[in-house]
């Protein structure tokens, strides 16, 4: 072996075993099974994830949207800018602290969540038909990771 390489053997290990590699590939052929569910009504995984993620009785701050989704301030800024932009969600400022801001769904928004729901739903069926039993297992260990 020469200097400086890695052995073959280790490229096996690692894509046998790695579950970060793993983790990231089952997470990018959800997002597509989901991406193609919601392409009719011209919504991504990630921007029906962010828009559940405004469905709340009280609009959030975007610091809570953005430690749900494990996101940081940035990446969330740059998700939410398309949804503004269709006029889906709003950006308010906080009565009490107008350093915060708060996150809604427009009325718009509302409406496309609510037709995007059984869309989700029906997915989501289909993909826990192929885990056989497995989902809620699945869900447990993914939550001990996050």
């Amino acid at each position: 072996m020469a200097k400086g390489t890695l052995p073959f053997e280790t490229t096996h290990e690692i894509r046998d075993h790695c579950l970060c590699l793993h983790g990231q590939r089952a997470a990018r052929a959800l997002a597509r099974r989901f991406d193609g569910a919601f392409r009719p009504l011209g919504l991504t995984s990630g921007q029906f994830s962010l828009m559940i993620s405004l469905n709340r009785a009280e609009a959030p701050t975007i610091g809570s949207v953005a430690d749900l989704l494990a996101m940081d301030r940035t990446t969330l800024t740059a998700n939410l800018k398309p949804l503004l932009r269709r006029g889906l969600a709003e950006l308010s400022v906080d009565a009490s602290d107008r350093r915060v801001r708060r996150l809604a769904l427009t009325q718009a928004g509302m409406a496309l969540l609510l037709a995007a729901v059984p869309l989700w739903r029906a997915e989501h069926a289909r993909i826990e038909q192929r885990l056989a039993g497995t989902g809620e297992r699945l869900r447990i260990d993914l939550r001990a990771l996050s």
